[in-house]
């Protein structure tokens, strides 16, 4: 009768685990799925960004035959940012698969398969969300860690200053105030790209910040004439839309009673920037994972130290940055006065 170990195969290695892993659907997350944060993985433990400022200076006159005026360089700087580790665990006894495999039975493998990788997906579904918990922090300009602490405060890190929260009193702006607010906004965010392309602005809102919008006095007479009363409101009901230049969506993401984006409140960003959105992930921290290109997961099982007969430990873990390289484009706004 065979007597293998069930997890000391090809099927249990990390390297199984994570591919099988990765083929399983992310949990929704609206802005992965926007796709404005550029992903790659790198070899490294920390990322560096460099900057170049691209001055631009009036020249004055000056005498013919005389000295000219002397180009004043841009500084370079260079900007060392860690990559956050997140890794969370399961131990699976030898009880709870009691059942599940026959011992010594190859057959019923795929059947304990099943359970460990059921296992490591729901522990990477909260993996998903952390992330755009991340993402959503890189929006804001400040990246907070699960109990609201600071991990990465974007403005102090390149140097710039947060940008003034923007106020839409919707209640007291007559019909024709909602669209130069727009106007200046965008024109604020322009100012800070300077010479980049980009390709609209975009706003993540609040439930109460986007019924408020949609039922505004101005939003409705824009419409009017282009749309008619049903497909407006079949539109409002996907909860995104355009006016003013600026696609708006409602972001409806939460976490254990923590809203994504605060009741009331609503975050602009310009969108088709090169590399203003990037997302870095490193290599977990395993010696066969040494210096090689970091992966958006991994999962690994080992003997549990304290109980190794009886006990498997799955972990499945993660290294990502994700950031906003101009955080200065980052304006943030408010319903109300």
């Amino acid at each position: 009768m065979p007597t293998m170990d069930a997890f000391d195969g090809n099927a249990f290695s990390m390297q199984t685990l994570t591919a099988a892993l990765l083929d399983r659907p992310h949990v929704p997350s609206r802005l992965g799925e926007l796709g404005i944060f550029q992903a790659e993985g790198v070899p490294t433990i920390k990322v560096s960004i460099e900057r170049q400022g691209n001055t631009l200076v009036l020249i004055p006159v000056t005498a013919r035959n005389g000295p000219a005026t002397q180009n004043t360089k841009d500084q370079r700087t260079i900007v060392d940012i860690p990559i956050p580790r997140l890794a969370v665990e399961d131990t699976i006894t030898a009880d709870e698969v009691q059942g599940i495999r026959a011992f010594g039975s190859e057959s019923q493998l795929d059947t304990l398969f099943a359970e460990v990788n059921r296992r490591a997906e729901r522990m990477s579904r909260s993996l998903v969300a952390t992330e755009e918990f991340h993402r959503v922090g890189a929006m804001k300009g400040l990246v907070l860690d699960a109990d609201s602490t600071t991990l990465l405060d974007l403005f102090s890190t390149f140097g710039v200053a947060a940008p003034t929260e923007v106020a839409f009193d919707f209640a007291g702006t007559a019909e024709g105030g909602l669209r130069p607010k727009c106007s200046a906004l965008i024109r604020q965010i322009e100012d800070q790209l300077g010479g980049l392309p980009y390709t609209h602005v975009h706003a993540e809102c609040s439930s109460q910040f986007f019924d408020d919008l949609t039922s505004h006095v101005e939003y409705r007479a824009n419409k009017k004439g282009f749309e008619d009363a049903r497909e407006l409101n079949a539109r409002i009901a996907r909860r995104a839309t355009e006016f003013g230049g600026i696609t708006w969506e409602e972001y409806r993401g939460a976490v254990g009673g923590t809203k994504y984006v605060a009741d009331d409140k609503v975050h602009f960003f310009p969108v088709g920037v090169p590399d203003l959105f990037i997302s870095r992930y490193g290599p977990a921290e395993y010696w066969d994972t040494v210096n090689t290109i970091g992966l958006p997961r991994y999962v690994r099982m080992n003997p549990d130290g304290t109980d190794p007969d009886h006990k498997r430990t799955i972990r499945v873990q993660t290294h990502p940055l994700h950031i906003c390289t101009r955080p200065g484009v980052l304006i943030p706004g408010r319903r109300g006065v």
